[in-house]
């Protein structure tokens, strides 16, 4: 059931065009609480431009609180970065124009699948599983595996998360063929009390049914996303999807450490070249200085039938560590990136679509034995080992 709280009757009629026509209007802020917070009916509140601001921000609030599976979205006559700041802080999950009715139906439309999916027995947690891709060295493919693990799963019904925490240069989105309107750098103003309904305000939507939390469309906007966000975001996420998948940078920065540590899976990457069999071997001896145990971990390799000198016998006597999984070249790849299609989707009975839904349907879905029970924390090694990598120590 849909709210209107407006005032305003010519208001009132203008919007009613956008709205469900059962909508309920009501005309003042504690009308509004009570029609919310009082039925268990009701799954939205439209809070036009003659309300109050201030009042309007504080029922926001209060029903953030109170009912957070119902969505609030705030129609204003002007729009300006403050105003969207603050209501965001106060829990409405879209501010649109008054002057565009059109956006105000989308929005509602966006707003009320949510609150379904958000609905359902208030005390179930869905505790997903969280798999980390990463690779020491650039070119690997992470974000050619992620974006097409994700996408194969969630094409299958599942409910999954794609992370891009390539904060400076992610190309989750282009990879996709999305242009998202919101990144995770929107989630910097709700830091502390990130839940399920803001972390939906800014998630881009794939054909494919995943769901995206794209990286900063600029670097410099990557410095205000400090780790404690990401490790909050990382909690959130995992109640609300079946699956996270992270995508990270060729790096042990301390947001890739931060994810680590929420990791049921971390998938070392690499190719079958020289520099990247080495890296691998520097990334995997690192990650038993972080103390992440070997259980938690697999490693991979991506256009492991490309002749080039190495095999994978090589791979594992360089490593001491099995090969894990092993996925072959195709040029379609690259092709299916630029066109910002999952090749799982554009060609799927292609080798590597095959291998990589393979992949994620064996290895990265199931969770193992013991996945989900809480582990010991390994924050405080990670902190003090953090130094040492810094220093060319591992």
């Amino acid at each position: 059931m849909t709210i209107l709280w407006e005032p305003d009757e010519q208001s009132v009629e203008s919007m009613r065009i956008a709205l469900d026509p059962r909508t309920t209007v009501v005309s003042s802020a504690p009308t509004a609480t009570r029609a919310v917070v009082g039925d268990d009916r009701a799954s939205l509140l439209v809070i036009g431009p003659g309300a109050d601001i201030d009042s309007a921000l504080t029922v926001a609030e209060d029903i953030r609180l109170e009912r957070p599976e119902v969505g609030v979205i705030l129609v204003r006559r002007r729009l300006d970065v403050a105003l969207l700041r603050e209501a965001a802080r106060a829990g409405a999950r879209e501010v649109v124009g008054a002057d565009d009715l059109s956006l105000l139906t989308d929005a509602c439309h966006r707003s009320l699948e949510l609150s379904a999916r958000l609905g359902g027995n208030p005390g179930e947690v869905m505790d997903g599983r969280l798999v980390t891709v990463f690779s020491a060295k650039g070119g690997c493919g992470k974000t050619a595996v992620s974006t097409n693990v994700a996408a194969a799963l969630a094409s299958e019904g599942r409910r999954v998360l794609l992370i891009d925490l390539d904060l400076a240069f992610g190309d989750v989105a282009i990879a996709l063929g999305i242009n998202p309107e919101r990144t995770i750098g929107d989630l910097v103003p709700m830091a502390g009390h990130v839940d399920g309904a803001g972390l939906a305000t800014v998630l881009s939507r794939h054909s494919s049914g995943l769901d995206v939390l794209a990286a900063p469309k600029h670097p410099r906007d990557a410095d205000g996303i400090h780790p404690p966000l990401v490790a909050e975001i990382l909690r959130v996420a995992r109640r609300e999807y079946e699956l996270v998948v992270v995508d990270t940078p060729p790096a042990f920065t301390e947001h890739v450490l931060t994810a680590f540590d929420a990791s049921d899976l971390v998938v070392a990457l690499a190719t079958l070249d020289v520099p990247a069999v080495k890296n691998l071997r520097l990334a995997l001896e690192t990650m038993d200085l972080l103390g992440l145990p070997p259980e938690l971990r697999m490693v991979a390799i991506n256009r492991a039938d490309k002749g080039n000198g190495l095999s994978i016998g090589d791979v594992s006597t360089a490593l001491g560590h099995d090969v894990e999984w092993q996925i072959p070249e195709s040029c379609e790849v690259s092709a299916a990136t630029n066109r910002g299609v999952p090749l799982v989707l554009h060609a799927p009975r292609n080798p590597v679509s095959l291998a990589l839904r393979s992949l994620a349907t064996t290895r990265i879905l199931p969770s193992p034995e013991g996945a989900g029970a809480a582990r010991p924390s390994r924050s405080l090694f990670r902190r003090r080992t953090a130094d040492r990598i810094a220093e060319g120590r591992s």
